[in-house]
């Protein structure tokens, strides 16, 4: 993304990874910054920085997460900020895909001529009515807390995924070290099979 950045706005790396950042932390996408303030095309966008030569080979999952989420109750949907085309790309990767009731992309999180992806709250309304589904019926499985933290707030119980979390200081980035658990978390988890004694 940091390249895509340098090319399309002619910036150095700093400058490039700066933008990146604040933009992610100002609207909740780095693309959404990118389109408002300098007329990036969304499309050439989420094609240049999802391509990813050779993604298949490094993904990999164990027989113990396919079986935890073959026993989830309810619908299983992938909400994700990446392309409709990416995300099918990984499921397929990882033999995922039959696992999943439903894909809502990037593209499909456009309202009034404008996206919204998550952390948006009208994105998140639109989901839960699109699925009709109540939002006390709703989990939010997710690394990133901004989104936990918008989702908690119109009653959407959340579950922070802690597998893949680094050590950093910046509170919000996906994959952040966070020591105790924020009070729109509603568990903590390190694994899938987590998920089946959530509350």
């Amino acid at each position: 993304m940091t390249g895509f950045v340098m090319n399309e706005l002619a910036v150095d790396r700093a400058t490039a990874d700066q933008l990146r950042r604040d933009y992610w932390h100002r609207y909740g996408a780095t693309l959404l910054g990118l389109v408002r303030h300098h007329g990036v095309n969304p499309e050439h966008f989420l094609h240049d920085t999802h391509r990813l030569p050779g993604l298949e080979g490094r993904l990999s999952t164990s027989p113990r997460d396919i079986a935890a989420l073959r026993h989830l109750p309810g619908r299983r949907v992938v909400l994700t900020n990446a392309p409709r085309h990416y995300a099918l790309r990984v499921m397929r990767g990882l033999g995922i895909e039959h696992l999943f009731h439903d894909v809502i992309a990037i593209e499909q999180m456009a309202m009034f001529g404008q996206l919204r992806p998550k952390p948006d709250r009208r994105m998140f309304r639109r989901v839960m009515a699109q699925l009709k589904v109540p939002a006390s019926r709703c989990v939010l499985v997710e690394d990133t807390l901004v989104h936990q933290k918008t989702a908690h707030g119109l009653g959407i119980k959340t579950a922070w995924m802690r597998r893949y979390a680094r050590l950093n200081t910046q509170i919000g980035e996906v994959g952040v070290y966070h020591p105790a658990k924020p009070p729109f978390v509603c568990a903590r988890i390190n694994s899938l099979q987590q998920l089946r004694r959530f509350p």
